[in-house]
């Protein structure tokens, strides 16, 4: 690991990541004010070859001076292929680095990307007196070398936070038959996703690291977001990209747990303390109602009352010890 005790929160809230234009003051503006737990300021497909030198001043100015209270902050630079990859990371990070959260790296294809991108955030936090491994860094699968390297790419620097499935150029690079991002191609009757998405919440869960699903781009339907959305929080992806205002509720909502569900998790941890201790009789398991709960249901409950937690969301019950 190249970054000396790195303090990075792999636990932010980002059921929605709202991808805004590195360029656009007005949507920059714009973005402040809308619910989304994660806002990426966007420096590669957002914006245009010549406004990209303009727009990481633009970037620097809008994370200094904005109100962006409640969200993660996040700046996605070109990718290292191009000519733009350095001086997106010098300028952003040395203007903004105190009110920055994370880097997101594009089109990663192997671990020494991620690598260069730790060293160059290391020799800036240094340089500039920023404190050293805090910027986390998200790392965005868009094609199959990538997706072949996953594991070792979760695994490349103790900064990487969260790995992004981006599907609009996965789809180009493996020339799946479709112009729907996100969508099925026609004529292949099971989820051809499914595998994809899976890939990446294994290489993410074996690390303790957050799973993105990328952008559906029919930015008005959002019953066809819901559709997708649903398909990865079912998986276990911790949120999905949003492009438009109009997904931002949907995704908050799908990548939350229900409040029936919340309260379920949060009694079953209740319990479970209570049974396992020496006034609950020291169990291994112990029934709630007609159901048995033990060890594995403990960590089943942590995963769907973190969720909730981390959304603000409250415990409308409690448990009560039975009577002696």
């Amino acid at each position: 690991m190249t970054s000396p005790a790195p303090q990075v929160n792999r636990l932010r809230p980002r059921r929605s990541c709202l991808a805004v234009p590195g360029s656009n003051p007005r949507f920059l503006e714009k973005a402040q004010g809308l619910p989304a737990d994660q806002v990426f300021l966007d420096l590669e497909d957002a914006c245009a070859p010549l406004a990209k030198p303009e727009a990481r001043h633009t970037i620097v100015k809008f994370l200094n001076e904005g109100d962006w209270t409640g969200k993660t902050r996040v700046v996605r630079v070109n990718d290292w292929t191009t000519e733009w990859t350095y001086r997106d990371v010098v300028t952003v990070v040395e203007g903004a680095g105190q009110n920055l959260d994370c880097i997101m790296l594009p089109k990663v294809q192997d671990a020494q990307q991620v690598v260069a991108l730790d060293l160059l955030l290391t020799q800036i936090e240094k340089t500039m007196g920023f404190e050293v491994g805090r910027i986390g860094i998200e790392a965005q699968i868009e094609n199959a070398r990538g997706l072949n390297n996953v594991n070792e790419i979760a695994t490349a620097s103790q900064r990487v936070e969260t790995i992004i499935f981006g599907p609009a150029d996965f789809m180009a690079s493996i020339n799946m038959k479709s112009l729907v991002v996100g969508e099925q191609p026609p004529g292949y009757p099971a989820d051809a996703y499914h595998y994809i998405l899976m890939k990446i919440l294994m290489a993410a869960r074996a690390n303790d690291l957050q799973a993105i699903d990328g952008p559906y781009l029919q930015i008005r339907n959002v019953d066809g977001y819901r559709e997708v959305a649903r398909r990865a929080a079912a998986l276990g992806f911790d949120g999905k990209w949003v492009l438009h205002p109009g997904q931002v509720e949907a995704s908050n909502e799908i990548f939350s747990p229900s409040q029936e569900d919340f309260d379920h998790a949060e009694l079953i941890l209740d319990a479970y303390a209570y049974y396992t201790s020496e006034a609950g009789g020291k169990k291994g398991s112990a029934m709630i109602g007609d159901e048995m709960i033990d060890e594995a249901s403990r960590k089943m409950a942590l995963v769907i009352s973190g969720k909730g937690r981390a959304a603000g969301m409250h415990r409308t019950s409690k448990f009560e010890a039975p009577e002696a």
